[in-house]
């Protein structure tokens, strides 16, 4: 099975953080549509596997289109793929979008999951990141979904910035906990080069992030929600029993997925491609026939990397016995040599065949999957 995801390129304003691509600008909505629409055609033949059981509109910021322009795109979808009766189909939300008349319009789509953009519960702190929404509407925008029916919803949080005391995050982790709120995705503060944030850090008007403030709200975190009956199947993703994302497992997992939008990247398992970032670009090109992307061979030494980085994240952990089946008894060999000296310092179990991140290799995941890693 397989996976679609859409990137909205449209924001109302720039995060100080981000770097993804987008347009503060609407203007050409009308042919961005029409332009994701087309590509799905001409994208056919990217997946093997034409049953989808997980839609995703993320971006940029995709609750700023209207339900039919969402249901459009996903029957564009069910035209050329087999969609499940039981897919999971998420809407990435921004608070401030999710009034009334915009939540009672989606429950006539397909979606069947809202992923909400809280970041923080604190006006200081939203203002800080120059987030669109407010405090106030962050807390509406959750009852409100709760309210119109939706179960399946997730809510992001972010760590590890100079204005989030110990105590902030806790409160912040804590509102979710009240809202009864299925899932949660946290991320720490990232530096990106090319954003406003960087620049600031750059010119002084603003203090580097604290690697050992983002360490202890990480452990914070993981106590907290741990505690709360929620389980870690990510780095980042927590979830009720019963309650994984479908499309973050997929992703993690190794699940085959086709990627819409300028940006938007695709996998296959063999190849990588990655769309245009610009707008323009792509809808002119789109409107020729022609998918504007670059697209990677995977090597196998590429294929055994990304397969560390992302399995040793999981729950599910490194599959050694899918390495030898999948990749050679020489990686096999190697890889679990390579594993030992993180055993022994107990920041990887290994448990048969299968190696997971101990609590405190969580810490550190980034750097022993980089250790891990075959070089050329």
């Amino acid at each position: 099975m397989s996976g679609v995801y859409f990137h909205v390129p449209f924001c109302k304003q720039a995060c100080h953080y981000c770097d993804f691509h987008f347009s503060t600008s609407l203007k050409y909505r009308g042919e961005m549509l029409a332009a994701m629409e087309k590509e799905i055609s001409l994208q056919t033949s990217y997946l093997d596997d034409k049953r989808i059981e997980s839609i995703y509109f993320g971006g940029g910021t995709p609750s700023l289109l209207e339900a039919d322009d969402i249901s459009r795109l996903i029957d564009a979808v069910a035209f050329h793929f087999d969609i499940l009766p039981d897919a999971e189909i998420t809407l990435e939300a921004n608070p401030d979008d999710l009034d009334g008349r915009k939540v009672t319009a989606m429950r006539h789509t397909p979606i069947n999951r809202f992923s909400i953009g809280i970041q923080s519960f604190f006006e200081e702190d939203l203002r800080w990141m120059n987030r669109a929404h407010s405090a106030i509407e962050a807390s509406k925008a959750i009852q409100r979904v709760q309210d119109s029916g939706y179960n399946n919803i997730t809510a992001d949080l972010i760590y590890g910035y100079p204005l989030l005391t110990n105590w902030k995050w806790l409160q912040n982790i804590d509102r979710l906990l009240d809202f009864g709120i299925p899932h949660v995705s946290a991320y720490s503060m990232t530096v990106e080069p090319q954003t406003a944030l960087a620049a600031f850090i750059r010119k002084g008007s603003q203090s580097p992030m604290d690697e050992e403030q983002n360490a202890a709200q990480f452990e914070q975190l993981m106590e907290r929600l741990i505690a709360a009956g929620y389980e870690q199947y990510e780095i980042s993703n927590f979830a009720k029993p019963g309650q994984y994302a479908r499309h973050n497992s997929n992703y993690w997992r190794g699940v085959s997925y086709l990627g819409i939008g300028p940006s938007a990247h695709s996998f296959d398992g063999y190849t990588r491609q990655w769309n245009v970032r610009n707008n323009a670009k792509y809808i002119q090109a789109i409107q020729s026939g022609i998918v504007p992307c670059e697209r990677e061979e995977l090597s196998t030494r590429d294929r055994i990397n990304e397969y560390i980085m992302t399995a040793l994240r999981t729950v599910w952990g490194l599959d050694l016995e899918y390495v030898a089946h999948s990749f050679g008894t020489n990686y096999y060999t190697a890889l679990r040599g390579e594993l030992q000296p993180f055993v022994s310092r107990g920041d990887v179990a290994l448990i048969g065949e299968v190696a997971t991140l101990t609590h405190r290799g969580k810490l550190l995941a980034d750097r022993i999957a980089s250790e891990l890693f075959f070089d050329e």
